[in-house]
């Protein structure tokens, strides 16, 4: 009985010691987490705002409230008495041993939030990077997929791509499609030049704005080579290139405008003859 007055007694000494600190702790503890969700709310409205990607705002709004809630368990474990200095060094340790093994994921993931932030290119527009070419059907945070004219799909890491030359095919809205087209020395070049102007002006899908041109670009072996280039919509490039260019033979045939094979002219020496 006297052992059980003694335990008891400790239990209220205990308690009246450290309830004011766990009452504390726990107060800290329901107004902190009140605290970091109305921040992360305000942190998702501005992200919004900016028109930040949605993949990023998720991720970003991630990253905020798990920064946050871990400052707020130190703080809470240091209010309770807990040696937080040994689990912060873990904590340190733990990122940098993690930082190492995920190097490559980690540069992958810093290209993705770049790529997301800065917008080099968007999904459905059409790019070429890494020696591919092709349309961007997704944008995660650590890989970008692309679809190729021949419906291949290819996953693409970000850390490299941000390293590397991207050319953005739509980013103006128009693209200039670059045909050559060969006619004979003895063809008509003006006459050439209307012709293959009245197949551009009058296809459906060319720009009139700017204006197509042809213009001599190489006076080659064995042909005058034109520059034939009409403007058109990201969208009808690949129907601009083959319908102009059968378009342009067609009514070059018409036009009596020979486009000449490939032609080598031999000279024989008369004396080597006779020899």
């Amino acid at each position: 009985m006297e052992n059980l007055d003694k335990y008891i007694e400790m239990a209220q000494d205990m308690a009246v010691q450290y309830a004011p600190r766990l009452f504390s702790a726990l107060l800290v503890l329901i107004l902190g987490l009140w605290l970091i969700k109305f921040m992360v709310k305000v942190v998702n409205r501005g992200l919004a705002h900016k028109a930040i990607d949605p993949i990023l705002g998720v991720f970003l709004g991630s990253l905020v409230s798990w920064t946050l809630k871990i400052i707020l368990f130190v703080v809470v474990g240091s209010m309770l008495g807990i040696a937080t200095t040994s689990f912060v060094a873990l904590l340190g340790a733990g990122g940098l041993a993690i930082g190492l093994a995920l190097q490559g994921s980690l540069s992958n993931f810093a290209g993705g939030v770049l790529i997301l932030l800065f917008k080099p290119f968007k999904v459905g527009e059409r790019i070429e990077t890494m020696g591919r070419t092709g349309e961007v059907s997704e944008i995660g945070i650590f890989h970008t997929t692309i679809v190729t004219l021949d419906k291949r799909t290819i996953i693409l890491p970000n850390g490299p791509i941000m390293n590397a030359d991207i050319v953005n095919y739509m980013k103006k809205g128009i693209l200039r499609v670059d045909l050559i087209i060969g006619i004979s020395y003895k063809s008509d070049i003006q006459k050439a030049r209307n012709v293959l102007l009245d197949v551009m002006h009058n296809h459906p899908k060319v720009l009139k704005d700017p204006e197509p041109v042809v213009l001599v670009t190489e006076l080659a072996d064995s042909s005058v080579n034109l520059g034939v280039r009409p403007h058109c919509l990201p969208e009808d490039y690949a129907a601009v290139y083959v319908e102009v260019l059968e378009a342009g033979k067609l009514a070059l045939d018409r036009g009596g405008i020979t486009i000449p094979f490939p032609q080598v002219d031999v000279h024989l020496d008369k004396l080597a003859i006779d020899n």
